[in-house]
């Protein structure tokens, strides 16, 4: 874990990681709403190419300027990806977002899609991108870190801003305190499905991750005030976007940071 401290202490320079410079507008206001431009900088929109029209398919976190963080089940083999980043709108053409291809894509050798089991990815840009005020890295927790329970953390993405519904043209945020592992693998709940590689948010049936959100950031801030990315956005109800007890499940970042420092390297 030292090691990736160090590389993101290097290539985040002086705009540090988890320190937005337009800070986010954080409320305990249920449900979702629209984000304050580039307050969630390091978010970053995964598109695919359709017939030479590129598609958002997934989120992603920057963790570094050549790194991004998503969910392995948002990749597809044989597929053209790009990595948009800086973005707010994602119908409109804005200043300074970037647009970058991917040098490699690493998706976690033990990922089980059936079980759902290790869904990471790392995806390496083509080259280093510019770090600015829109555009800026995430920290990583620390080894091991495991959240207390009603913890309030911010799920963000561009994802359906509701059951069946539309992709969300401006990036949206939505309070989602945590809920602990022994809450979240009663039998009323997720059960036995939800392992300790993973964390568990939200549940009250209101507002959790939807569809378009995979793979991307459950932002929760240190005591310092920086943000740190402690999950990824893994699962849900096949029910609906919002389900009683059927938090969103996340890949925890924390069991992975061996992961991330070996193949990373």
């Amino acid at each position: 874990m030292m090691k990736i401290v160090v590389l993101a202490v290097l290539v985040v320079g002086a705009y540090g990681c988890g320190l937005p410079t337009f800070s986010p507008v954080v409320t305990r206001v249920v449900g979702g709403q629209d984000v304050r431009p580039h307050s969630w900088p390091w978010q970053i929109s995964l598109q695919y190419n359709r017939q030479g029209e590129w598609k958002h398919t997934c989120g992603g976190t920057l963790i570094s300027d050549q790194w991004v963080l998503t969910a392995a089940h948002c990749i597809s083999s044989g597929k053209e990806y790009r990595v948009a980043m800086g973005k707010h709108n994602l119908k409109e053409t804005e200043e300074g977002a970037v647009y970058m291809g991917t040098a490699n894509i690493i998706v976690h050798e033990k990922w089980n899609p059936f079980f759902i089991r290790n869904d990471i990815a790392l995806i390496k840009l083509a080259s280093a991108v510019t770090l600015s005020d829109t555009i800026m890295a995430a920290c990583l927790p620390v080894a091991g870190f495991i959240l207390p329970h009603d913890e309030p953390c911010y799920v963000t993405g561009w994802g359906r801003l509701s059951t069946g519904g539309p992709i969300a043209d401006i990036l949206q945020q939505a309070l989602l305190p945590v809920v602990d592992h022994a809450t979240c693998t009663k039998p009323d709940w997720w059960g036995p499905q939800v392992k300790d590689t993973m964390v568990c948010a939200g549940g009250d049936g209101v507002v959790s991750g939807c569809n378009g959100d995979s793979g991307g950031p459950l932002n929760c801030q240190n005591v310092d005030g920086a943000w740190e990315v402690h999950g990824i956005v893994s699962f849900g109800s096949g029910l609906s976007c919002n389900f009683p007890k059927k938090p969103t499940v996340f890949t925890r970042v924390s069991s992975y940071s061996d992961w991330l420092s070996s193949v990373s390297s």
